[in-house]
């Protein structure tokens, strides 16, 4: 991977984000909704952690299947329906709830909270950067968060605006294009590495920020090697500082 620390990040004007995990604590809002619909369908025990680990675990392999070229196209709600229906028929759900209950928990990924900097730190970055969305999460889902979690995206950028899933280059170059500038203009934040790896193959500038709980509070995710991201930051506040945003 080319050494992203030669960015010259005076350069930077927008900042693109990974959501899940990155600005949203997508497996702890999952649990809770899951467990939620179930207790009201007399099912008040159950492993919902696993529940909510092998819902993301299919959303990462299909949207690497799809970003590979493989399978037909859909978006991401498509996606998180095909992974519920097997997953309620496992739990003993699937007779108990009506498809608009159905409907309803597969929309909890609409209705994700965000890490208790995100409102405030995605603030701070917007007063100096365009702020906005790189997400493998469908157009609609990622409205319906922002709305849900208070997420100020000055744009909401997805497959279905430019037409790939991570981690294909035409991410990073289609959501550059979009926001009317160049790769070195703009800078990749992500809670994962592969995804700043990616980024910065395109030439863009790369902020690591540190989610430790994104897996749960007992299976914490290990501080990762960071040496060759321009930044690392311990949350979004962290890297409005380092950013020098007010």
């Amino acid at each position: 991977m080319p050494d992203a620390r030669k960015n010259d990040l005076s350069r930077v004007e927008a900042l693109i984000f990974d959501v899940f995990g990155t600005v949203v604590n997508w497996r702890d809002s999952i649990i809770v909704e899951v467990s939620k619909a179930a207790a009201e369908h007399g099912m008040p025990e159950g492993d919902w952690g696993r529940f909510a680990d092998e819902w993301r675990a299919w959303y990462g392999k299909s949207t690497r299947e799809l970003s590979s070229g493989e399978g037909h196209w859909r978006l991401v709600d498509e996606i998180h329906r095909e992974k519920l229906d097997v997953l309620l028929a496992e739990y003993g759900l699937a007779d108990v709830m009506s498809e608009e209950a159905k409907v309803d928990i597969n929309r909890a990924w609409h209705r994700l909270d965000g890490w208790p900097d995100s409102p405030s730190g995605l603030r701070r970055l917007k007063s100096k950067f365009i702020i906005a969305t790189a997400s493998n999460g469908n157009l609609a889902l990622l409205v319906n968060m922002a709305k849900h979690a208070d997420l100020p995206w000055d744009a909401v950028m997805s497959p279905d605006v430019y037409g790939a899933y991570k981690p294909s280059p035409k991410v990073y170059q289609n959501a550059s294009k979009l926001l009317g500038l160049n790769t070195d203009q703009v800078m990749m934040v992500a809670a994962h590495t592969g995804d700043l790896e990616a980024s910065a193959r395109q030439g863009l500038a790369t902020a690591f920020v540190y989610r430790p709980l994104e897996r749960g509070a007992d299976n914490l995710v290990e501080m990762p090697d960071t040496s060759a991201f321009d930044i690392s930051a311990t949350d979004f506040n962290d890297l409005a500082d380092q950013l020098g945003c007010d």
